[in-house]
């Protein structure tokens, strides 16, 4: 496992320096799972069980775009993929590093750069791209997608997940679990930011990808249960193909 990682010193880069200040604060406890990355690890394995049915992972060669601290990227190489994990948060890719380099986790590198960046380097050369929880994160969403497009091979899967915007979804991801359930620290999510489905998969077919499946993601705060069903009201995941 490469531990090296390159950075890009593009000004224009597609990020907001608050949002990853904001996650390089708790980079230190992204692999505690009772911390607040809590349910990241508990939606981990409905995501990459989705992933892996749809895209059949082992032995491909996987870009997670917006890794963070790499719960999804080391789980997708235990897998067997080829993965790359890409963040511009320097703190969670040095806990992603250190983790796999404790676990002696193969065939996983992570580096410091852009999506956009790494389009322009390596394009078409990815036979899946993982985008989760990212894109609501971000100033030019459709940029990032843009990039996830270009990353991939004709043929090729593109995996996105995001929050729906609406009152239902304000109220569970913002007010439900930042400040009533306490699932999340508070200013994780900005409701501006969230990404209604319809605009998600029109970016994605302006990028020449095909949106072939979509799963909601459901929590029921008394069980403490998270499952994947039709509803896409508040989390959703969306698979593609580029043509």
């Amino acid at each position: 496992m490469s531990t090296a990682t390159s950075h890009t010193p593009d000004s224009r880069v597609n990020a907001d320096p608050q949002e990853l200040a904001k996650f390089s604060e708790l980079a230190h406890r992204w692999w505690d799972a009772e911390s607040e990355f809590r349910p990241l690890h508990q939606i981990n394995p409905l995501r990459l069980d989705w992933i892996d049915a749809q895209a059949a992972i082992a032995g491909k060669r996987v870009v997670d775009v917006g890794c963070g601290g790499g719960i999804l990227a080391e789980s997708m190489a235990k897998r067997g993929a080829n993965v790359l994990g890409i963040d511009l948060a320097d703190k969670p890719l040095k806990v992603a590093q250190l983790h796999a380099m404790e676990g002696c986790v193969a065939n996983l590198q992570y580096r410091s750069v852009a999506a956009e960046a790494l389009a322009a380097e390596q394009p078409g050369q990815f036979d899946v791209v993982t985008c989760m929880e990212m894109l609501e994160h971000v100033p030019e969403p459709a940029s990032v997608i843009q990039a996830c497009a270009d990353m991939v091979k004709p043929g090729g899967w593109v995996f996105f997940s995001t929050l729906n915007r609406n009152v239902k979804s304000y109220l569970f991801a913002i007010v439900g679990a930042e400040y009533v359930l306490k699932l999340l620290p508070r200013g994780t999510h900005e409701y501006a930011r969230f990404i209604q489905p319809a605009e998600l998969t029109q970016w994605a077919r302006n990028a020449n990808l095909g949106p072939v499946a979509m799963k909601g993601l459901e929590y029921h705060p008394l069980t403490q249960r998270y499952w994947l069903s039709g509803d896409t009201s508040v989390n959703y995941m969306v698979a593609c193909r580029k043509a």
